[in-house]
């Protein structure tokens, strides 16, 4: 079964949206330079980053070293972000969802967007070198890296495994701060790194039910604009189980109490009824109730593990 959309479209299919043009204030110019580094994502991202170094100290890590970690994750994110958007604004001036973006609307020209990216790039790595440390600076560029040139240049409009693979760019910020603390690696942040991995299919393709049109409209093989809601939704039935399971293997490898691990159980029921509802009714309402679910269920996750090291 397919859900259709019942939303309105103003312009035949593949035609793009018009440039609104400008000219543009320097507020709103600014305002635009903050847009291409896709702030809503770099606060999912800080959410995952901070616990685990909560998890990694056992404690209440150094503010000053929380602080530098948060603002060189912020500026390496927001790079990739912005990079992003410089090479999928073609594709963005073809879906509804993406026609405010700066590029699209002309806010900047793609050249000051790359070089406003690069900027911040090389901010961040000698940001996090210098107050951080080495690992954790070259684990933040190789994210940046694996998102633009794997995920943005190659998966993204090649395969529906596009947001399966690419997702893992978005879990290396927990080995960050993991490293940022420990200045090493181990397997308690494998496993959130995994556990991230896992979590970002269900997540995003109940997003991507709902802008399937948009999808199919760019020609970007995002899994609802390809494939069955049915065969989308027992995806994200496979992948639901293995974050859940992930998250209860997470318990005795990093020592978790009580907390963290009854915690870690019924947000994952939850997360589950979620996913089925979706498959017993799958409507954009039940999709985007269950993407909205999956920032607080990871919110709750990872504030879960504060709690528990703190107590």
């Amino acid at each position: 079964m397919r859900v259709h959309s019942s939303r309105p479209s103003g312009r035949p299919s593949g035609d793009p949206i018009p440039v609104t043009g400008g000219p543009f204030s320097r507020r709103q110019k600014l305002v635009g330079y903050v847009a291409l580094t896709k702030p809503r994502i770099i606060e999912l991202l800080l959410v995952t980053t901070v616990p685990t170094m909560f998890v990694a100290e056992r404690g209440v890590p150094s503010i000053w070293l929380m602080v530098a970690t948060m603002v060189g994750g912020t500026l390496a994110a927001g790079g990739a972000n912005a990079v992003n958007m410089v090479v999928d604004r073609d594709i963005d001036s073809l879906m509804e969802r993406t026609m405010h973006r700066p590029l699209v609307r002309g806010v900047m020209s793609p050249r000051a967007a790359l070089t406003f990216a690069v900027v911040i790039e090389v901010v961040a790595f000698v940001w996090l070198f210098a107050t951080v440390n080495l690992l954790s600076a070259a684990l933040a560029a190789s994210a940046t890296f694996f998102y633009v040139f794997v995920y943005t240049l190659w998966l993204k409009r090649t395969t529906t495994q596009n947001i399966v693979i690419g997702g893992a760019a978005g879990a290396v910020p927990v080995l960050v701060g993991w490293s940022a603390v420990t200045n090493s690696l181990a397997w308690s942040p494998v496993i959130l790194f995994l556990l991230i991995f896992f979590w970002t299919p269900p997540h995003f393709w109940a997003l991507a039910i709902k802008y399937r049109d948009d999808y199919e409209a760019a020609s970007v093989p995002m899994l609802p604009s390809v494939v069955s809601i049915e065969e989308t939704v027992r995806k994200m039935a496979f992948y639901t189980v293995v974050l859940v399971v992930l998250t209860v293997v997470f318990s005795p490898v990093a020592d978790m109490g009580a907390v963290y691990l009854v915690s870690a159980l019924i947000l994952g029921a939850v997360f589950g009824v979620m996913v089925e509802a979706v498959r017993r009714r799958p409507t954009e309402q039940t999709a985007m109730r269950l993407f909205s679910f999956s920032i607080t269920y990871l919110t709750l996750l990872f504030g879960a593990m504060v709690i528990d090291v703190l107590v």
